[in-house]
């Protein structure tokens, strides 16, 4: 192989890698997001976990009647076998997050073979670590049987912030169908979820299962409109999809 071709090539797949993070997690073409607004329900999810923290969001999710769908992690799972039990017989949505938390980029093909088809069981959503995609995530995850699903609103609770802060500007752009990203470790999670909880009837909405919102595929308005807000280029009902 010539210098050009290795040019080329390297192009190529520099050009394949901006194609799967603009259509695959910024628009989110053929994804599963929000739901049917109809229902005026809304779906929070938990990645990471479980944690230390798990048995104190079950708590605030057990107290105000609610069911959350929790996007694990393999050593998560190992390391906390009894939380893991907790979700499954407290009726909550157990999914996967993968084997690695690593973004799918950082990946070799035969690793996210493995990271797209693990899951704890009982399920088929996956749910990539910061909603990352390699040129293969969409085409190991149908082969695997699994459906990527992403979100829509971000509670932020990575930032450490306040809770009531936080929870003020969730609810702010919360919409009926929505899927909203939280957290099963940070400290703040369990206040800012009790926050949630508290808000949302007051808008006219009910905290669901995912399944039971159901989401829906990402269409190309959709996808375009998040693409839009993605790169900030669109303000008004601003997508949270910049991490996970």
């Amino acid at each position: 192989m010539g210098p050009n071709s290795g040019r080329r090539l390297l192009g190529l797949l520099a050009l394949a890698a901006l194609l799967a993070e603009v259509l695959g997690r910024a628009a989110g073409l053929g994804a599963l997001g929000p739901g049917d607004g109809a229902a005026r329900r809304v779906a929070l999810t938990f990645d990471d976990g479980p944690s230390e923290r798990t048995p104190e969001l079950l708590a605030v999710l057990e107290r105000f009647g609610a069911r959350g769908t929790f996007f694990v992690l393999e050593p998560a799972c190992a390391a906390f076998p009894g939380h893991l039990a907790a979700l499954r017989s407290g009726g909550h949505q157990v999914e996967a997050h993968g084997r690695r938390h690593r973004h799918a980029l950082t990946l070799w093909p035969w690793q996210e073979w493995a990271q797209v088809r693990w899951h704890p069981g009982g399920g088929g959503l996956y749910r990539p670590p910061y909603g990352g995609h390699s040129p293969l995530t969409r085409l190991l995850a149908c082969l695997a049987g699994r459906k990527v699903a992403l979100w829509d609103v971000e509670g932020r609770d990575w930032t450490g912030g306040d809770a009531e802060a936080l929870a003020r500007q969730t609810l702010e752009r919360v919409r009926p169908g929505s899927v909203v990203l939280l957290h099963d470790g940070p400290e703040v999670t369990p206040a800012l979820l009790e926050c949630l909880l508290a808000g949302l009837p007051g808008r006219g909405l009910e905290a669901v299962r995912l399944s039971d919102l159901p989401p829906r595929r990402i269409g190309w308005r959709v996808g375009l409109r998040r693409l839009r807000q993605s790169y900030g280029l669109g303000q008004r009902d601003r997508l949270d999809v910049g991490r996970l």
